[in-house]
């Protein structure tokens, strides 16, 4: 669910992850805008680079660029990984079924800066420093700190143009030797995960893995067999991670973003439990923390390791995490 306010008033818009992502629905929501300003407003946006009604959608964005591949390589073997830090059960948050958001707003200028310092991005940063809050907050944990980056994958499918939904992950790991290294080695460390995991061979890997997760679905009979296999990997996600991060960027509103006051990207909290999507407009960045939980134990630690870092934050709002909640129906 994206949302966002136009001056005084809220527009919400509901997008099916299984259908597109991000790069799909900022095309979507940057049409609905330039229409909702000339409505509401009688103000004329320019349309350059706007998708209009009537406009021919080229073939490279309606192709799924996986459904034809058969070159793919072998996927990743999650059910390798070790275990990773479990937050529900690490805080005692089993019997704590409140869905949550928490929001929070950064200077943009300010944020970039920090980065740039510490040799990170907005997408880095904020994994690790969700990473090293986590750590704080459970020292003697053995097991893995992993936050997972989401990951555009159209780069290595070589299909800018596609709207369907590409996103793959980055596995960022915690490792207990870096723990005393200052920030931006830490940070670098990151940034060399993320490098070597979004190589093009890496990428597909992934690819391969979603393709075949997906193919396992659509052979199975009935929908409780498909329930059953979504159960499975959703237990062996919440086994090999511990939060999700997912920076959507800027979706270049153009014209129309001066209008834009907040915006806010809400999802299905992951398995585990926790993620994090980051969007930008206006000069700052929201950081979105949606919870399977009400408990603010990993936001305060999150804001703690914000301020030890000199960076200024606002806790804009908390809110009940409300979403569609579509259920599957079958027959015996």
């Amino acid at each position: 669910m994206i949302a966002f306010c136009w001056r005084d008033n809220w527009i919400i818009l509901d997008v099916f992850h299984g259908m597109t992502d991000g790069t799909g629905a900022y095309e979507v929501l940057r049409t609905l805008l330039y229409y909702y300003c000339s409505e509401r407003y009688n103000i004329q946006l320019q349309a350059a680079g706007i998708r209009l009604v009537g406009d021919e959608i080229p073939a490279e964005e309606w192709a799924d660029p996986v459904a034809s591949r058969t070159d793919l390589p072998a996927p990743r073997r999650n059910e390798q990984m070790s275990d990773a830090l479990n937050l529900i059960a690490s805080a005692g948050l089993e019997q704590d079924h409140r869905h949550t958001v928490y929001s929070i707003a950064i200077s943009e200028s300010e944020f970039m800066k920090f980065n740039l310092d510490n040799d990170g991005s907005p997408g880095t940063m904020v994994s690790l420093l969700l990473s090293r809050a986590i750590a704080k907050l459970f020292p003697d944990a053995k097991d893995t700190i992993r936050v997972t980056l989401c990951v555009n994958q159209r780069k290595a499918l070589h299909t800018p143009l596609a709207h369907q939904s590409l996103v793959g992950g980055a596995f960022l790991e915690y490792k207990d030797k870096m723990r005393d290294w200052p920030l931006d080695k830490q940070a670098t460390a990151y940034r060399g995960m993320v490098f070597a995991q979004t190589e093009e061979e890496n990428v597909l890997m992934g690819v391969a893995s979603i393709k075949g997760i997906n193919g396992l679905l659509l052979s199975k009979e009935s929908d409780q067999e498909r329930l059953g296999v979504a159960g499975y990997i959703n237990a062996l996600a919440a086994r090999v991670i511990t939060a999700t991060v997912s920076y959507v960027g800027k979706a270049n509103y153009k014209e129309a973003e001066q209008y834009i006051r907040d915006f806010r990207l809400w999802t299905s909290s992951a398995a585990d439990g926790l993620t994090v999507e980051i969007s930008a407009v206006n000069r700052r960045f929201t950081l979105d923390f949606l919870q399977t939980f009400s408990s603010p134990v990993f936001v305060n630690a999150f804001l703690k390791e914000l301020e030890e870092n000199g960076i200024v934050y606002d806790l804009q709002d908390v809110n009940e995490l409300e979403l569609p909640n579509i259920k599957l129906q079958w027959t015996e």
